[in-house]
C-alpha cells in the first residue's frame, strides 16, 4: 500500500500508535483483573468449600489446598496479576477454574469460528450498506429511497437474538430443520476435511445474516446522510459543471468523501460484533468465544475472563489503528495533514 510522499511520517505514525498501545493494554489489563477479582466468590472457592464442608476429611483438605496452590489463591491480588501476566508473556494465560483446562487450548478452539463468523458479519454489513447507503442517497425521496430506509429502521430494532429466535421457530416448523451450530451431527466431531468446509459453509450464512443486520442498518443510514452532505458541496457542484457524468462525480468524488466515517467506524466494529454475537451464540449455540466469555464472567473464572477481555481489547487497538492507516490512505488530506503534522 503506497503512500506517496507521505509514507515516512505515516511509518512515525503507525510506531507511535503502537507504542500509544502497550500502556493502554497494561492499564486495561489491571481494570480487568481487579473487577473480576471484586465481587466475593468466584467457581474454585465455591468448589473449595465444598471439599472442606461435604467431605471434611484429610484427603478432601489435601485436595483443597492443592487448588489454592495451583491457582494462587494462597497468594495476594497483585502477586496473581504479575504470575498471569509474566505467563501471559511466554504464551501461558493460565488455567480455567472450571474447566480444569489451559486457558491457550479453551479459547483456540473457539478463536477460529469466532474470527470467521465476525469477518463474513462485517464484510456482509458494509457490502450491503455502503451501495444501499448511494442508492438511497442518488434517489433521495423516491419509492427506493422510502423502501431502504424502512428496512434499515426495522433493521435497528430487531434485536439480532430475536430474529434467531424467530428463525429456529420458523426452521422447525416449517422446514423441520434445527438451525442450530456450525456442522450438522455427522461432521461435529469429525477431522477437517473438504466435506465438512462445504457444511460449515453451508451453516455458516444464517447467523452471518443474524448478527450482520444491526450493523447493515445503522452504517447504511450513515452512509446515506454522509453522502447527502457531500453531494451538496461546492467542490461536487464545480465537478458537475465541468461536465462530468453524474455517475463519475457520485463514485470518484462524493463516495471518496462520504466513506471516511464508515472506514473509521470499521475499527471499532471488530470487538462490537464480537459482544453483540454473545446472545446470539447461545441462542444458535454456536462454538464461539461469546458464551464462553459470558460463563467465565458468572464463574469469576478470572485467567479465562481476563484473557478473553485483552484479546477483545488488542482487537479494538489493532482495529482502530488499522482504520486509521486506511482512512489516511483514502483521503490524501488526511495524510498530507498528518505530514505537516510531523
Amino acid at each position: 500500500m503506497a503512500l506517496g510522499g507521505g509514507s515516512g511520517p505515516m511509518i512515525a505514525y503507525v510506531l507511535q500508535r503502537v507504542l500509544y498501545a502497550i500502556p493502554t493494554l497494561i492499564l486495561i489489563s489491571i481494570v480487568s483483573f481487579v473487577l473480576i477479582e471484586l465481587p466475593p466468590g468466584d467457581y474454585l472457592q465455591q468448589r473449595i468449600a465444598e471439599l472442606e464442608q461435604r467431605y471434611g476429611d484429610s484427603s478432601s483438605m489435601a485436595q483443597a489446598d492443592q487448588l489454592r496452590a495451583r491457582y494462587g489463591l494462597d497468594r495476594p491480588l497483585w502477586r496473581r496479576y504479575v504470575m498471569w501476566v509474566g505467563g501471559a508473556l511466554h504464551g501461558d494465560l493460565g488455567q480455567s477454574f472450571r474447566y480444569e483446562q489451559p486457558v491457550n487450548k479453551l479459547i483456540g478452539d473457539r478463536v477460529l469460528f469466532t474470527i470467521v463468523l465476525s469477518l463474513a458479519a462485517l464484510i456482509v454489513s458494509y457490502a450491503i450498506a455502503i451501495p444501499a447507503g448511494i442508492f438511497s442517497a442518488t434517489h433521495r425521496n423516491t419509492w427506493g429511497d422510502y423502501v431502504i430506509s424502512s428496512l434499515a429502521f426495522i433493521g435497528m430494532s430487531l434485536p439480532g437474538f430475536l430474529l434467531a429466535l424467530l428463525l429456529l421457530v420458523v426452521g422447525l416448523v416449517y422446514f423441520d430443520v434445527a438451525l442450530v451450530g456450525l456442522f450438522s451431527p455427522r461432521y461435529a466431531d469429525a477431522p477437517w476435511s473438504f466435506g465438512k468446509f462445504i457444511d460449515l459453509l453451508n451453516h455458516l450464512w444464517i447467523p452471518t445474516l443474524i448478527v450482520g443486520v444491526n450493523g447493515t442498518a445503522g452504517l447504511m443510514r450513515i452512509m446515506r446522510s454522509n453522502l447527502l452532505d457531500v453531494l451538496g458541496q461546492q467542490f461536487v457542484q464545480t465537478a458537475r459543471a465541468k461536465g462530468l457524468r453524474e455517475r463519475v462525480v457520485v463514485t470518484r468524488h462524493a463516495v471518496r468523501i462520504a466513506i471516511n466515517p464508515l472506514i473509521s467506524i470499521l475499527g471499532m466494529s471488530l470487538p462490537g460484533i464480537l459482544s453483540g454475537s454473545t446472545i446470539i451464540s447461545i441462542v444458535l449455540n454456536l462454538p464461539t468465544m461469546g458464551p464462553l466469555l459470558f460463563q467465565s464472567l458468572k464463574d469469576q473464572d478470572m485467567y479465562l475472563a481476563g484473557s478473553q477481555i485483552m484479546m477483545f481489547s488488542l482487537l479494538l487497538i489493532v482495529g482502530n489503528l488499522l482504520a486509521d492507516v486506511a482512512l489516511a490512505w483514502v483521503d490524501p488530506r488526511i495524510r498530507y495533514g498528518q505530514a505537516d503534522a510531523q
